[in-house]
Order: C-alpha cells, then structure tokens, then sequence
C-alpha cells in the first residue's frame, strides 16, 4: 500500500469507527442502557485492572476534573471505587465493582445484540471480508501504544501483520 492509499484508509478508518460507536451509543441511551456512553469505556478498561485517576484520564484523552467527575458520577452508581492500595492514602486507585461488571456485561451484551442485528443481512462474502479486515486491524493496534512511544521497531512490527 502506498502513502496516498494508507491515508485513505486510515480516513475511511477515522470516519467509520466513530459512526460505529455513535450508532450503538444512540442505541444503548434510547434503550435506556447507558446514559453516558464514555462510562462503557471506563468501565472496560477498569476489567482489567485498577488505574490511578490521572492514568484514566490520559488514556481517554481527558483533564482530570473530568475525569473525576465521570468517575464521581460512576461511583454513586456503585459501579466503581476508590481505593488507597496497601494503606498507602496518598495513592487511589479507581476499581470497577460487581455492580460495574454486572453493568458492563449487561451493556456489552446489548451492543453486541445490536451490531448483530444490524451486520444479519450481511452475505457470507461480505461477512467474510469484514472479519479478515477487522483481523487486519485488530493485528495492527493489539498492542498499540501512543504515538509519542512509538520506536521504529515497533512500526516496522506493524508493517509485517500487513499482506
């Protein structure tokens, strides 16, 4: 792929996804789901592991008065915590609750359901090529870290997921 094909898929790429995303956000607020979509997110990247507040925010793009209000506003849901580790109070830590993973499995499952319902008329040849290009994509940013750490080892990598 050259230069000018490479920005046009990556383009194609900063206009589908967000359409993507916002059609399913509409989807979980009209179904009455999730009243703030970003929380989803939050939500699933605190699955995996606790994070500090400033952590959060940079991984969303976000200040920290922001972030600690969605976060705040988690919290009087019960879906996420604060929490100082090993008594060290100069340190907090946000952690989802069982009530968060429950909210986060309820949300995912209607996401899924629809963009299932919605990819259904797809045929099998359509089907076919979105998986190899969601393949593609999921090769290339697995483990994508910010631009700014990028080494050209690490683009070089990329380049070899490419056909």
């Amino acid at each position: 792929m050259n230069r000018g094909q490479a920005r046009e898929t990556a383009r194609d790429i900063l206009e589908i996804i967000p359409l993507v995303m916002r059609t399913i956000a509409a989807e979980l607020r009209a179904a009455g789901e999730m009243s703030a979509p970003a929380h989803f997110g939050l939500l699933a990247i605190l699955s995996v592991r606790p994070r500090m507040l400033t952590d959060l925010a940079s991984l969303q793009g976000v200040s920290l008065p922001t972030m600690s209000n969605s976060i705040s506003a988690m919290a009087e849901r019960g879906w996420v915590r604060r929490a100082a580790p090993d008594g060290d109070r100069r340190v907090v830590m946000i952690e989802v609750t069982a009530p968060g993973r429950a909210a986060l499995e309820r949300v995912s499952r209607s996401a899924e359901a629809h963009l299932a319902e919605v990819l259904a008329p797809l045929d099998v040849p359509a089907r076919r090529r979105l998986q190899g290009g969601l393949g593609v994509l999921r090769k290339i940013f697995a483990g994508s870290v910010p631009m700014s750490r990028k080494s050209n080892r690490t683009l070089a990598k990329r380049r070899s997921y490419l056909p």
